[in-house]
């Protein structure tokens, strides 16, 4: 989704019609947002399979991915929608180059709010799931040295 939204952007920017360009620009933030929720997601999943693999039930939990890696996005862009549909728009970055127009986020703040920080936030997840699961096959395979090394003696 991410991908075709973005292809088809400029193409329809093109067309300077104020709603499809607002469309646009939200088809195309909502699906960056989704596409980096899943990822979060994916290492959320990765933590439970890799370190608390035994007695880990979580009921429906597809359900509850779902909700989450669809929902949470939809939740931000709602928000920015709510508060100004004027946030998104058709941005010229050059007056001489006529391809160079994109329906995006308009507004520099809630660029940084809705799409900088939102990232900031699964990098940080990401890495510290990551960390955790290097340490936690760290610890596994000096323990497994160790009881190697008593039963060599």
């Amino acid at each position: 989704m991410l991908n075709m939204v973005f292809l088809t952007n400029s193409w329809l920017s093109s067309f300077e019609q104020p709603g499809l360009c607002i469309t646009m620009a939200v088809l195309l933030h909502y699906s960056l947002l989704a596409a980096f929720t899943w990822m979060c997601l994916e290492s959320v999943h990765f933590y439970l399979a890799l370190i608390k693999v035994f007695n880990v039930y979580v009921p429906k939990y597809i359900l509850k991915c779902c909700i989450a890696g669809w929902g949470v996005p939809a939740m931000v862009v709602t928000l920015v929608l709510t508060i100004n549909k004027d946030f998104y728009g058709n941005g010229s970055h050059s007056e001489s180059n006529p391809f160079s127009n994109f329906c995006w986020i308009q507004e520099n703040l809630v660029f940084y709010i809705s799409v900088v920080a939102y990232v900031f936030f699964v990098f940080v997840t990401n890495t510290a799931m990551f960390i955790t699961v290097l340490l936690q096959i760290h610890s596994m395979k000096s323990r497994t040295q160790r009881r190697s090394r008593f039963w060599k003696q």
